[in-house]
């Protein structure tokens, strides 16, 4: 979304329901998957994530034109997307708005206390008023009776309490009809917070294969601010978020009652899924907070183990060259598991662990696992065995080109050094050409399709196995 049609979006939705006002902040957080983000590889704010940010703040206005400073705000917000608005009461106008950068000046801890009213040691005496700037050449100070100060020079100032904040500052310039306290309703877009799924596979060991499922949502925030109490929706999916954010902006749901299921709430936003937070959450800056996705379970699955070679896409004419057996020796197996998802699974890291012979779970490994639709089956990697490996030979070689034919043939060699026999995935791509067919194996394909050709070769216990097989590709003279 261009940034001023998400200015204008965002500031159509700064009515925030006084039920999610009173419970805190409400966040839609975004799908990201920045390893940075969720690690402690980087230090400080990110730029990295996205969400949509809802809050109330409590506004002391003076009646007529003047300056409000709104501090504690995300070091990683966007400038350009941000509303503000102010409920039932005496008109208040906003004429204009500025962001002040946390890092704007070399003197940044002050940007954000710009506004307000403190004291000057300048060695041979005090000076009070009202900060106007901040920079390492000195202070902008206005006194009482209007007159402007540049301070070069100083030895100390006193800043009221809670008039420094960390991230940055929303300097308004207002027209209010009537003095008095109201409330403002702020709106946001910021980077540094984002969330991915974050799932657990406890196998319970042996034949077939079993294990306990949990779907947990990590979230993290690198943005420079804390936010407690806040209210989450979590969106799954891949936004197209172009230069800088371009956040779907859209009312957050009001929180449920107390007595909701602790469980998020799922349903579709566009293309989008969305889980929706019962309770509030605190998201401390520079954390990490798990909670869970869906409840656990047990599930059936498969240990596979893979290996594969060749290439699924075709060159736009027939390979005739002999460019030499594409032979390899004692190469590792991948280790998988697979399993069926059980809900809609947002994009994440399963971790799947094994229970050791001294009692205490390891870790048999990790992999991704991308958005997968309820039903869909699921592979994730998760290493190479180190029991199981594989040498591939090409056998034979033959052109005929007046016929319009090749054909070659393969032997896969699959040795198992460990104490239980296992079944060894080979998948083959037959690559010269398009039209190709399995002219003789030593034993049936499991599967056959256009770009894939796969056995399953079951390897004994310390011992080998042996997969023959060849292929006889076929074009037209119009083909070359």
């Amino acid at each position: 979304m261009h940034r001023r049609l998400l200015v204008a979006a965002t500031a159509a939705i700064v009515s925030i329901p006084a039920a999610l006002a009173a419970e805190g902040p409400a966040l839609t957080v975004y799908h990201a998957d920045n390893e940075a983000l969720f690690t402690g590889t980087a230090q400080g704010t990110l730029d990295a994530g996205h969400a949509l940010v809802h809050e109330r703040r409590m506004l002391k206005l003076a009646a007529g034109t003047h300056e409000v400073r709104i501090g504690g705000l995300p070091a990683t917000l966007d400038p350009e997307a941000i509303a503000v608005g102010f409920g039932a009461g005496p008109a208040v106008a906003v004429l204009g708005q500025r962001v002040v950068l946390a890092n704007a000046s070399a003197s940044g801890a002050l940007d954000a206390a710009i506004g307000s009213h403190i004291t000057v040691n300048t060695g041979s005496g005090s000076l009070e008023g009202t900060l106007l700037g901040a920079s390492s050449a000195g202070l902008l100070l206005r006194t009482a009776d209007g007159q402007a100060h540049w301070l070069h020079q100083y030895a100390s100032l006193t800043l009221p309490a809670g008039s420094v904040a960390s991230g940055n500052s929303l300097l308004l310039d207002v027209d209010a009809r009537a003095a008095g306290t109201r409330d403002a309703s702020l709106t946001y877009t910021t980077a540094g917070i984002g969330w991915r799924a974050a799932y657990s596979a406890t196998l319970t060991g042996g034949d077939p294969c079993h294990m306990q499922f949990k779907p947990e949502a990590s979230i993290a925030n690198r943005s420079g601010r804390d936010y407690t109490g806040a209210t989450l929706k979590l969106v799954a999916g891949q936004p197209n978020f172009g230069q800088r954010g371009g956040l779907v902006a859209e009312r957050f749901i009001a929180p449920m009652a107390a007595a909701a299921p602790r469980l998020p709430t799922q349903a579709t936003l566009g293309d989008y899924r969305s889980f929706t937070l019962h309770g509030a959450i605190s998201l401390p800056n520079g954390t990490v907070t798990l909670t869970p996705l869906y409840r656990a379970q047990p599930l059936a699955c498969q240990r596979q183990y893979i290996v594969e070679d060749g290439n699924p896409a075709y060159p736009p004419h027939p390979n005739t060259n002999d460019y030499g057996a594409q032979d390899y020796r004692d190469r590792a197996i991948d280790s998988t598991l697979a399993f069926t998802a059980p809900a809609a699974l947002p994009a994440g890291t399963l971790r799947a662990w094994l229970t050791g012979q001294d009692g205490t779970p390891a870790l048999l490994g990790e992999g991704g696992v991308a958005d997968s639709p309820k039903g869909q089956k699921v592979t994730v990697r998760l290493g190479q065995s180190f029991d199981l490996r594989a040498s591939r030979d090409r056998t034979a070689f033959h052109v005929d080109a007046k016929a319009h034919r090749l054909s070659e043939s393969y032997r896969i060699t699959l040795s198992n050094g460990g104490a239980i026999a296992r079944t060894v995935t080979v998948r083959e791509h037959p690559s010269r050409w398009r039209e190709w067919t399995v002219t003789a194996s030593s034993q049936k394909a499991t599967q056959e399709t256009p770009q894939l050709l796969e056995f399953a070769v079951r390897v004994p216990a310390r011992g080998k196995a042996t997969l023959t097989y060849s292929v006889q590709y076929s074009w037209t003279a119009q083909d070359l």
